[in-house]
């Protein structure tokens, strides 16, 4: 939440979670990671890159450290785009 304060500071679009949802400031994982989402946020202003860019490549890096998340959300849009065919009678359902 610390992150999302700072980051809302430049985007009054972000949207900041609910209290209970956010982690302790004192914890030590948190704060380096914040460190290190703020380094490699300057990085890439520093060098250019846009902020599409930046996110989809922190998104890769989330999901690709993450064992089996990629297939988790995959097989959920599968079942969403499925819903969505059914409900106009495209797919036939079992």
């Amino acid at each position: 939440m610390v992150l999302l304060l700072h980051m809302s500071r430049f985007n009054s679009a972000i949207a900041t979670p609910e209290p209970s949802a956010a982690p302790p400031v004192e914890d030590a994982g948190f704060t380096e990671l914040e460190n290190l989402l703020l380094r490699a946020a300057d990085l890439a202003v520093q060098r250019g890159l846009d902020v599409e860019a930046f996110l989809a490549g922190s998104w890769d890096a989330f999901v690709s450290a993450k064992p089996g998340l990629r297939e988790q959300l995959e097989d959920k849009e599968l079942k969403a785009q499925l819903k969505r065919l059914r409900k106009r009678g495209l797919v036939a359902s079992a």
